[in-house]
């Protein structure tokens, strides 16, 4: 049977999502080991602090920048001959707006830092923080340009220079100190931060030049008054709900990072203590969960324009086939991860971050694995079936509850309480979803197929793991891979990959036998 050529604008669309993909699991790596470097060099404590300034840049861009590209780009993508005129219009709105939040931040630092973020001396990182914003609002106005014109490999190499140039930027600057004998601070990762947003803003406009998004023979000329102001009206008429959400959701995360430290220290712990703590947890242990979700994040991409494009043709099987297939693979990768943080979060955290506690917390997190890469997916399928105002509010129900963890729990349990809450919250969101979807949509739901098989499977496979390194142990060295030695990372590393392995042998090995008989 002939297969069926796709049309110019879906083999764009496509490439452009693998494009995104691959480079989207590059940044992510590019951006572990940077976690990694910046944790031996400015401490759990600096990390804790970094993260605490970090939500007053995120709000910002939420309201300035991220929302404006997601409208710029859809409004480009309809009306592709107005492209430079909107492309106008919205750098002038995000700019605008830039410069304004970011002269806010600098004229009340000291209150932001004293009474917002209640530690004073966060003051002078907010000032560098501000000089990013409208670094940020200018590449994000790019990028809206260059997805709506469905030329993705641009923004896509763009996040990857930013992560290069902003690790080269930093590791010179660590060279520098220490040969001056200067001490290494929070300063060090908010000036990386700065540096990449610059440096991708620099990247862009580069490419403007030598590879415009728009052809020259089809650029307007000078916009009047009237104009700017009709596609202005119309873009924040895309732009304002997009705005709205963001900065709930950004909010309620930001609350959720001033307040960990400040009830950290409500439980007994000095503010040095807590700082360490909350960075130990959110720079070193969740960047190791979240290593993952690059790839269920993938097949979220993948899943809402599959699913949008069948709701629209009222294919309701092939919607169907997407949120079983979506279910029993977010399943497969969730229990799997689970056992590898259960299993090897010790060594990892310990041989990688050289903090025992890191490699406790991974353990702990580890089980929000299968719950968390159940509700990205899940929540990608909501969304293309034009849910969107169901899965805001239930993103805001979730985070409320870990606030509701945060203040009333760590004060009487310390950090237990908020991976309670996490746990729970991640819990809540996904099957909230999953209820949301079985109202919509009749799929298949068979629980000892997609929970009971991987996890049958993931005991057998780390048991035969187990049995072969300690053989491979005693042929070779035996203390030679063990935590504590020199290459205890790269033991570790060898013993996930080859439970990996295992795990999808006998899962591929199960599914072949099944479909033969």
């Amino acid at each position: 049977m002939p297969s069926i050529p796709l049309s110019p604008q879906k083999r764009a669309f496509l490439t452009g999502t693998i494009l995104l993909t691959g480079t989207g699991f590059a940044c992510r790596i590019l951006g572990f080991f940077y976690r990694i470097f910046l944790s031996r060099t400015i401490g759990a404590e600096g990390l804790g602090i970094y993260n605490m300034v970090h939500p007053v840049f995120s709000i910002c861009f939420g309201l300035c920048a991220g929302s404006i590209q997601t409208a710029l780009s859809q409004y480009v993508a309809g009306h592709q001959k107005k492209s430079s005129l909107v492309f106008r219009t919205g750098l002038i709105l995000s700019l605008g707006l830039s410069f304004i939040l970011a002269l806010c931040i600098c004229r009340f630092s000291t209150f932001i830092a004293s009474h917002i973020l209640m530690e004073p001396s966060c003051e002078p990182y907010l000032l560098i923080m501000a000089l990013s914003v409208p670094f940020a609002a200018l590449h994000a106005c790019i990028n809206g340009l260059y997805y709506g014109m469905q030329k993705s490999h641009v923004p896509a190499f763009s996040q990857v220079a930013e992560q290069i140039i902003r690790m080269v930027a930093v590791f010179a600057i660590v060279q520098l100190n220490q040969q001056n004998g200067q001490t290494l601070t929070v300063s060090l990762a908010v000036y990386g931060h700065l540096i990449g947003e610059i440096a991708s803003a620099a990247f862009l406009l580069f490419c403007m030049l030598f590879f415009p998004p728009v052809p020259r023979q089809q650029k307007q000329p000078a916009s009047s008054l009237h104009e700017l102001g009709t596609s202005g009206i119309c873009l924040l008429g895309l732009a304002l709900p997009l705005m709205a959400n963001r900065l709930v959701l950004n909010l309620l995360s930001s609350a959720e990072a001033i307040w960990i430290p400040n009830r950290l220290t409500a439980f007994g712990l000095s503010s040095t203590a807590a700082f360490s703590v909350y960075g130990v947890l959110t720079g070193m242990a969740l960047p190791f969960i979240m290593f993952p979700s690059a790839i269920t994040n993938s097949l979220a991409v993948l899943l809402l324009p599959a699913v949008a494009q069948s709701q629209a043709e009222g294919n309701h099987q092939r919607i169907s086939q997407a949120v079983s297939m979506a279910l029993r693979y977010s399943l497969y990768m969730g229990i799997l991860c689970t056992g590898v943080f259960c299993l090897y979060g010790r060594e990892l955290g310990t041989s990688v971050f050289q903090n025992p506690s890191a490699g406790s917390y991974i353990r702990v997190l580890g089980w929000l694995c299968p719950f968390m890469y159940l509700a990205t997916t899940l929540g990608s399928i909501l969304n293309g079936l034009g849910k969107t105002s169901a899965t805001f509010l239930q993103h805001v129900c979730a985070l409320s509850l870990r606030l509701f963890f945060v203040l009333a729990g760590i004060p009487k349990l310390g950090m237990k309480a908020y991976l309670i809450g996490i746990l729970a919250s991640e819990i809540f969101l996904a099957v909230w979803h999953l209820v949301t979807l079985k109202g919509m949509i009749s799929f298949a739901w068979n629980a000892s197929e997609i929970i009971a098989k991987p996890a049958l499977i993931l005991i057998l496979s780390s048991w035969i793991n187990q049995k072969l390194w300690y053989i491979v142990m005693l042929l070779f060295h035996p203390t030679l891979l063990e935590p504590g030695a020199p290459l205890a990372f790269w033991g570790a590393a060898l013993r996930i990959l080859t439970l990996c392995l295992l795990y999808g042998s006998f899962l591929a090995a199960w599914h072949i036998l099944k479909k033969r008989s």
